[in-house]
């Protein structure tokens, strides 16, 4: 398998797509927010991108949960080893790519889970506590480097009853094979990468943001459901619902965005530290180029592999 990861707005779907046309892959999607139908402009899904001199690539685990859903980590790698196979059964390269390191992580080092039921009396037990309480709850159980797990009481309350159930429970472990792969990092230098997320949010807000995110609402999924999804969604609701101006709402979740691609940067650094080799190449190169360096790495590595 060949992985693509790096951080937001970096040009990851349209490089994967364009290496994917030229050896004959398929793309496994690796984006916790583009697996749900009808959030699309938010989760930047743009699938002009997999269309390559006309011709569609494939890709898998897009648009596969409704909106509202809670998808997690112990899903995707269910979900993920079917599409894996199924590519692998028809001689084809799969091509992971996206930006959700854990989920990455969770493929390339095969993460042994067990999913973690709702603990009701738990859950009761702390209705009606502030996130700063939930928080504090938390750090009980471990020190948090992730600040998306108190990002909202929703998430919050989750992360407690996660830790609970694994403090009482040992986890079981689940099969999940050992899968090799070649993984290619796209490094984007950091000025270019906050103007491109600057411009790529002012294109989105353009394209009809907001507009989706009032469709969601007027479908029946429910404004926590949205902000528990974070970033685009989280500060969008927060404007439709009237509790943030327009203006609060732009700058808010600029900054946030930028954090985002920050922390994106730290977990593919943890990555390597944990082992994972990552080959890192100029986001700012030509296509071409960035193409011949990651099809010469293929080969190494593929021949290589043929050796062991």
């Amino acid at each position: 398998m060949i992985t693509i990861l790096g951080p937001t707005a970096c040009g990851k779907t349209a490089f994967a797509a364009h290496l994917a046309s030229n050896i004959g892959g398929e793309i496994i999607s690796a984006d916790s927010r583009q697996v749900y139908r009808a959030m699309d402009i938010g989760t930047g899904k743009d699938l002009d991108d997999y269309i390559v001199e006309g011709k569609k690539v494939p890709y898998h685990l897009i648009d596969i949960a409704d909106a509202g859903e809670k998808y997690n980590v112990f899903r995707y790698q269910h979900d993920f080893l079917e599409a894996y196979n199924d590519i692998r059964s028809r001689n084809v390269v799969p091509i992971l790519c996206g930006g959700t390191g854990l989920y990455i992580e969770s493929v390339l080092r095969g993460y042994h889970l067990s999913p973690v039921p709702q603990n009701h009396a738990l859950r009761a037990s702390l209705e009606g506590k502030t996130l700063e309480e939930l928080t504090d709850i938390l750090k009980g159980y471990k020190t948090l480097h992730n600040t998306t797990d108190t990002d909202t009481v929703q998430r919050a309350i989750r992360a407690i009853e996660i830790e609970d159930y694994c403090s009482k429970i040992p986890l079981e472990d689940r099969y999940f094979p050992e899968i090799n792969s070649l993984v290619v990092g796209l490094d984007i230098e950091r000025d270019l990468r906050r103007e491109k997320i600057t411009r790529r949010l002012k294109q989105r807000l353009d394209e009809g943001m907001v507009d989706e995110i009032r469709g969601l609402i007027e479908k029946g999924v429910s404004p926590d459901d949205l902000i528990y999804y974070g970033l685009e969604y989280k500060y969008l609701t927060l404007y439709v619902i009237g509790k943030m101006s327009y203006e609060e709402m732009v700058r808010l979740l600029e900054i946030a965005i930028h954090q985002f691609a920050k922390r994106q940067m730290t977990w593919f650094r943890g990555m390597e530290r944990r082992g994972i080799e990552i080959n890192w190449i100029d986001a700012s190169l030509p296509m071409d180029e960035r193409l011949g360096i990651v099809e010469r790495l293929w080969n190494d590595y593929n021949r290589d592999n043929c050796k062991d």
